[in-house]
C-alpha cells in the first residue's frame, strides 16, 4: 500500500456526516430536497450505467457502503435490482435514505453499520456486488490513523465479496493508478470506467476516477 497519506480534513469525521445529514432530514421533511449527489450525478449514473450492462443478474446481493441518501440504491432499485443494502455508520443518513425510499422502494434494506470497526460477518451475507462512492475517501481524510483504517476497509471488503464478486469504487482524491496499488493484494483491477478528461499544465488527468475490481 501506498505510504502517501492525504491531509486530514473535517469531511473525514463523523461529527460533520452527522450535521450534514441532520440538515438533509430537515429539508426532506420540509420540501422533499433528497439532498446533494455527492461527486455529482453525471459520476453516479456512468456507475449505475456501467453495473446495468455488465452482466450482474438483477437479484444479485448489492451493497452500498456508505450510502449516505441511498441514490445509488434507488436508481439501481429503477433498473430492476432487488437485492439491496445500504450501509452508514450516520443513524442520521440511515434515517433520510429509509425515508426516501419508503414509498416507492420499500424493499430497499438499510442498517447502521462502520466498516472501519464493526465485522463484516455482522452483515450476514456476502456480496456479488459492493459499491462505494466517497467513503474510502472520507476514510482516508480521517485525522485519526487513517493508513490502519483504510488497510481495514480493505480488508473487510474483501471478506464481503463472493467469489468472483465485483467491487466499484469511485473516488475523488485517489487516482485510478492509487486505487490500483491500494487493493492489488486483496482484488484484481477488472477495468476503469471512462470518466471527463481535462488538460491542464500539459498534463491530463480526471476528476474523479471510478474504477472496477473483482475478488482474486
Amino acid at each position: 500500500m501506498s505510504d502517501t497519506e492525504l491531509d486530514a480534513s473535517e469531511l473525514g469525521t463523523k461529527t460533520y456526516w452527522q450535521s450534514t445529514y441532520t440538515k438533509e432530514i430537515s429539508n426532506f421533511e420540509d420540501h422533499g430536497d433528497t439532498g446533494e449527489i455527492w461527486f455529482g450525478e453525471d459520476s453516479a449514473c456512468r456507475v449505475i450505467d456501467w453495473i446495468c450492462n455488465c452482466g450482474v443478474a438483477k437479484d444479485t446481493a448489492v451493497v452500498d457502503l456508505g450510502c449516505g441518501n441511498g441514490y445509488t440504491l434507488t436508481e439501481l432499485a429503477r433498473e430492476g435490482f432487488t437485492n439491496l443494502l445500504g450501509i452508514d455508520y450516520c443513524d442520521e443518513a440511515i434515517t433520510l435514505a429509509e425515508k426516501i425510499a419508503k414509498t416507492e422502494f420499500p424493499f430497499i434494506k438499510y442498517k447502521k453499520f462502520d466498516i472501519t470497526q464493526d465485522s463484516s460477518s455482522d452483515l450476514g451475507q456476502k456480496f456479488g456486488l459492493i459499491h462505494d462512492k466517497g467513503t474510502y475517501d472520507a476514510i482516508s481524510l480521517n485525522p485519526e490513523n487513517p493508513k490502519e483504517q483504510r488497510q481495514r476497509y480493505i480488508e473487510q471488503v474483501d471478506c464481503m465479496l463472493q467469489g468472483n464478486g465485483i467491487f466499484i469504487i469511485t473516488s475523488c482524491n485517489w487516482t485510478e493508478d492509487e486505487l490500483a496499488k491500494h487493493f492489488s493484494e486483496k482484488l484484481t483491477l477488472r477495468c476503469v470506467i471512462p470518466t471527463p478528461q481535462f488538460k491542464f499544465g500539459g498534463k491530463t488527468g480526471s476528476m474523479v476516477s471510478s474504477v472496477v475490481f473483482e475478488k482474486k
